[in-house]
């Protein structure tokens, strides 16, 4: 398993790209995926050029997530992609995140909810 790093933060855009090139790139697996392609899946959130989507891919191979090549060929422009070990494990590291963050805020609720009543309890058996 591959632990998301809080210094290294990634941006909305990343996050979606990421997202569904491991819905796409399911398994150790190369895949050919045109920026077209990509374009058209996160265009109900954002629009993005072909510059911002290599800009995204590189700083993601940065990151160690993927592995891709840009090839640019007859019929087109493609990237070959494949997904490395945190890649892979991307979309179960960020919903066990998002559970710890979850119990976290859940645990504080509690407690403060506990700490309240006790207070009120107390003052109720010293005013008297």
């Amino acid at each position: 398993m591959c632990v998301l790093k809080e210094n290294n933060v990634m941006t909305k855009k990343e996050k979606l790209v990421m997202t569904y090139l491991c819905n796409k790139c399911q398994k150790k697996k190369t895949y050919l995926i045109s920026p077209q392609e990509l374009t058209s899946a996160l265009s109900k959130k954002f629009v993005l050029s072909v510059a911002e989507i290599d800009e995204i891919m590189v700083s993601l191979s940065n990151q160690n997530f993927i592995d891709f090549v840009a090839s640019d060929g007859k019929n087109g422009y493609y990237y070959c992609v494949t997904l490395k070990k945190c890649g892979l494990s991307y979309n179960s590291d960020r919903k066990n995140q998002k559970k710890t963050l979850g119990i976290l805020v859940l645990r504080s609720i509690f407690l403060a909810t506990v700490s309240f009543v006790f207070g009120v309890i107390l003052k109720a058996i010293f005013k008297s």
